[in-house]
């Protein structure tokens, strides 16, 4: 992946202002979950996805720079990564990491950038 992670690609379908909270997120080999809360901040853009049953609940930040499609009809959202790679991610603990620029950067070195954006 090239250029800001935590920026949504141009051919995205981003629509400015549509809540993305409940989107059903799609790995490129399936199903990880569902929206839980967004952010369309400039250079720090991202998603929560709470994983439901499929690891136990868990929580994962993903960088908008992984997302490659948003289906809004169909109110789904397509990620470049694996099932894989979004269970070794780091899990987002809302109390813990809401607003900590050491989780960010811990998340964006995961997915491949680190810079000094905020969430």
């Amino acid at each position: 992946m090239t250029g800001n992670i935590w920026v949504y690609r141009l051919a995205v379908g981003r629509l400015e202002g549509v809540d993305l909270t409940g989107y059903k997120v799609e790995a490129v080999d399936g199903g990880i979950g569902k929206v839980d809360k967004h952010s369309d901040e400039a250079d720090a853009s991202w998603i929560v996805v709470d994983t439901g049953p499929w690891i136990f609940g868990r929580q994962v930040l993903l960088p908008a720079g992984t997302i490659t499609r948003i289906d809004a009809a169909e109110r789904k959202i397509y990620v470049d990564r694996t099932r894989e790679q979004v269970k070794d991610a780091p899990e987002f603990v809302r109390e813990k990491h809401l607003g900590s620029a050491d989780h960010h950067r811990e998340v964006g070195g995961y997915w491949g950038d680190a810079p000094l954006g905020r969430f």
